[in-house]
């Protein structure tokens, strides 16, 4: 979908971004501060559950007994790949479903956080008689136990899902779903090639709304609020303080190019590479950012303020809410 704020040229953006990197030291740093974030549910979009272990996938072929996707005993059978419009390629089952990840699970070691409720939405696939097809290496198949001690496939060490919404083969309906639940790339990382979920409108990666009790603040591409955290670091350079358990809680948010970006200030926007090995992350006037796990829905604001140090971001990188 073509859009004027996506007209900008990458290769521009890139160059303004580079730009920026030496603009974060040359503001006064913001002022020190303590504590740690607090946990909440995730609700409706993935309920915390349980599930630990890892192990090898058995191969075999036998075909499914129904095309329901919400029928948890359905095998997966042989896998391949398929590209999907507007996502790219995806792991699809032996009868064309689409597989999917869940953000709030585990690949190191592999664990599933989705059980009751959650897994009657998105029901955990079988790791029985799953094989490797076309295009899929097997080396990256394998298995978590679960808290009931089924066995659910991972694929590059993510526990994988079907969405009970999508009914029929190519469906990617769950597809950025509560900004948690994304379609498997082959290689066991998100697919990435955008498209909204059902029921959700596409917009820009990053971009801003008015919240009837925060005023204009900062949302990603799902419409979940994005935050900062007060421990973090801007200046000389951006440092995260969010780690372990923490990013659990928060996740971080990944690189958006600011092309697709729309109302958020340019000066100071640009990505980092964290130091607990976890990638590159986004920051807004040099201020790492994340969203929360305790927010259900698009809208929800549930981070605001939690512990003293979690604060929704304003267009410019400011606290809302709270002093620097």
């Amino acid at each position: 979908m073509k859009t004027s704020w996506r007209s900008a040229s990458l290769v521009a953006s890139a160059a303004a971004v580079m730009a920026l990197t030496t603009a974060c030291g040359q503001d006064s740093p913001p002022a020190a501060s303590q504590n740690v974030g607090a946990t909440a549910a995730p609700g409706d979009y993935g309920s915390i559950g349980a599930g630990s272990g890892t192990g090898g996938v058995g191969a075999g072929t036998s075909a499914p007994a129904s095309p329901s996707a919400s029928s948890p005993s359905n095998p997966a059978g042989k896998l391949s790949v398929s590209t999907a419009e507007k996502v790219g390629k995806v792991v699809t089952d032996s009868l064309g479903l689409t597989l999917y990840r869940f953000d709030q699970d585990t690949e190191e070691p592999p664990k599933s956080n989705c059980d009751g409720d959650c897994a009657k939405t998105w029901p955990p696939v079988p790791a029985d008689d799953s094989e490797a097809g076309e295009g899929i290496d097997k080396a990256l198949l394998g298995s978590v136990t679960r808290a009931d001690g089924t066995k659910q496939l991972t694929v590059g060490g993510w526990p994988a899902y079907r969405y009970a919404k999508d009914v029929n083969a190519g469906d990617v309906k769950g597809q950025g779903v509560g900004g948690k639940w994304y379609a498997l790339a082959p290689d066991g990382k998100k697919a990435q090639g955008g498209g909204a979920g059902e029921g959700e409108a596409e917009q820009a990666g990053l971009s801003t709304r008015k919240d009837p009790k925060l005023g204009e603040i900062v949302v990603d591409k799902n419409g979940m609020t994005v935050y900062r955290f007060k421990k973090d670091e801007a200046w000389p350079k951006p440092v995260s303080n969010c780690i372990g358990e923490c990013l659990k809680k928060w996740p971080l948010v990944e690189p958006v190019d600011f092309a697709d970006t729309k109302g958020i200030q340019e000066k100071g926007y640009m990505v980092f590479d964290r130091t607990d090995g976890k990638g590159k992350q986004q920051t807004i006037n040099c201020s790492p950012i994340y969203t929360f796990a305790g927010d259900k829905a698009p809208g929800d604001t549930n981070g605001q303020g939690v512990g003293g140090t979690w604060y929704a971001v304003r267009p410019d990188g400011k606290l809302v809410g709270a002093s620097e």
